[in-house]
């Protein structure tokens, strides 16, 4: 679709090449320094830190989300970038004051949590709400982005009422069809707060949606070398990128027609599911790649659960039909 046809191509009189963003923090990872967090010169208060064991992180983690937000810090002693990440960690726990505790898992001890959520690398920070893993973040990231982190988690007394007001409405209006204001909002957002990363995503979302993944490509490009691979920018990206993929595989109902004479054609339910997924049908395509994940998950190198964790980085790790396949995932994998 041309710029002249995008129907948000004028959305707040955006225009991709011409906004500057500025600096703030990305990335991610897990610290693995001292528990009183030495070298800092604060201490670890027992009640807002602390580790935790497969037998334990139900208590630990589960109940007391129930309570406040729980991030949980997975590392394991040999983690270079975890031993960056802890201690930048600890320190905006401490400064958080109590809205947001921290449980860190060595998944050396402990591997069983982490695959069951289908972590593939670490440093991984998970953060639980009501008992539910809600959002995360992998790598190890600058404070400034830790953070971030935790203030979207946990919320920050007083901070910046109109962004997180303005990103509901946004959100909103996309929930009930109204993508030109939820592009206009977006736009405006930059205006305004040109570093705002969740604005410049949703509004980059919403044109390649448009089908406009130039314009896209360029708005994600232009973000600052320290905010790249923040995970919602990362995470239109992975979107991009799996649509393409699956408009280079075909038509979906050739894949269809192959599983009806062989239900053990791992490679046609594979396509199949990469198609559903550029088509929206997450649950359908999550579906498909478990089923052969169950089959054979030896499969092509493991590359039906590879491919299933791909999908997971692109729709978010919030996600509703993450957090489904994410159960699904555990179940196949510890039953």
């Amino acid at each position: 679709m041309s710029g002249r046809d995008n129907p948000y191509s004028g959305a707040g009189q955006y225009s991709a090449p011409s906004v500057q963003f500025g600096s703030t923090a990305q990335n991610g990872s897990t610290p693995r320094e001292p528990e009183n967090g030495a070298g800092l010169g604060l201490a670890a208060p027992a009640d807002l830190i602390r580790d935790t064991t497969t037998a334990t992180f139900a208590q630990d983690v589960i109940q007391e989300s129930r309570k406040q937000p729980v991030l949980v810090d997975f590392w394991a002693p040999w983690c270079g970038p975890c031993k960056q990440l802890t201690p930048a960690l600890e320190k905006a726990i401490r400064e958080a004051r109590g809205r947001v505790k921290l449980v860190k898992m060595n998944i050396d001890d402990h591997p069983s949590i982490a695959g069951q959520l289908g972590i593939q690398s670490i440093p991984a920070v998970i953060a639980f709400k009501n008992g539910q893993p809600v959002d995360g973040f992998m790598g190890a990231i600058p404070e400034t982005q830790i953070r971030d982190f935790i203030q979207k988690v946990a919320g920050k007394d007083g901070a910046q009422p109109g962004i997180a007001d303005a990103l509901k409405a946004a959100a909103e209006a996309r929930e009930t069809g109204d993508a030109q204001t939820a592009a206009d909002i977006y736009s405006a957002m930059l205006q305004e707060v040109p570093d705002n990363v969740e604005a410049m995503a949703g509004l980059a979302d919403l044109l390649f949606e448009a089908g406009d993944s130039a314009a896209a490509e360029e708005l994600l490009a232009t973000a600052p070398e320290d905010k790249q691979d923040v995970p919602v920018l990362a995470a239109v990206r992975a979107k991009m990128a799996l649509a393409k993929q699956a408009d280079e595989l075909g038509n979906p109902a050739e894949f269809e027609k192959r599983l009806v004479a062989n239900p053990g054609d791992h490679q046609a339910r594979f396509d199949l599911a990469m198609v559903q997924n550029a088509q929206g049908k997450r649950t359908e395509a999550a579906d498909n790649l478990l089923a052969i994940v169950k089959a054979d998950r030896a499969w092509n190198d493991d590359g039906a659960r590879t491919q299933l964790l791909k999908f997971f980085e692109a729709w978010g790790m919030a996600d509703d039909a993450t957090l489904a396949a994410r159960r699904k995932l555990s179940s196949v994998l510890f039953s």
